[in-house]
């Protein structure tokens, strides 16, 4: 396993860059076998830009608003990406939805992470959604995107509880350190293989001694 190349992948942000801190972090350490091969942004003042910078990684702005669709959009992306050879997209705090064409061009090959345990409270603002329903149990989700929000199978999850005196600050900074630990262990486990994907489910492969 050692011995084969270390795999390309790339990271969408579209702010201050704290998953992509903890991804490069994990690399670094030796906990994720990866090369950061691009960090790309859709905002020229995205912090994360500069972090990523000072880190010596390769950095892209694709503005959305210089293209007339999102369709076009996409396919840029997907230009600019292939052109790094990646082989996993990953999205951390990117705030623009995917569509069919970024999908398919990188199929089962596109995670996201997400404030809250799945499908509960997807789209924005998902702490204070928690908040809102009064939930006991919040959490973070590593999920494979598909062009309909934060709705593709469940790869990884971590719960946080819900303390009675929480602010929506308070609540997102406990579940913000517990996606720094998960993100990159994802990672690993959908570089590593062995799994595969039915309906919506994220499975083991079976042992090849018992297929």
């Amino acid at each position: 396993m050692e011995n084969r190349p270390v795999p390309n992948i790339a990271v969408l942000i579209s702010g201050r860059g704290s998953n992509l801190r903890a991804i490069v972090s994990a690399v670094r350490a030796g906990e994720l076998r990866a090369r950061v091969a691009v960090v790309l942004s859709n905002r020229t003042d995205a912090a994360g830009l500069d972090y990523a910078r000072t880190e010596g990684l390769t950095t892209v702005v694709i503005r959305h608003g210089d293209f007339a669709s999102r369709e076009s959009y996409d396919m840029a992306l997907v230009t600019e990406l292939r052109r790094h050879e990646v082989a996993l997209v990953c999205l951390a705090g990117f705030m623009r939805q995917l569509g069919a064409g970024f999908c398919d061009a990188f199929p089962n090959a596109v995670l996201n992470i997400h404030p809250s345990l799945l499908p509960s409270f997807p789209g924005l603002h998902a702490q204070r959604q928690a908040l809102a329903h009064g939930v006991t149990l919040s959490g973070a989700t590593v999920h494979f995107v598909w062009p309909e929000l934060d709705a593709g199978p469940i790869l990884m999850q971590v719960a946080v509880p819900v303390l009675a005196d929480d602010t929506e600050s308070s609540l997102s900074n406990r579940i913000l350190v517990e996606e720094h630990r998960l993100y990159p262990r994802a990672i690993q486990r959908v570089l590593d293989g062995g799994w595969r994907i039915e309906g919506r489910r994220v499975l083991a492969n079976a042992p090849a001694a018992l297929r």
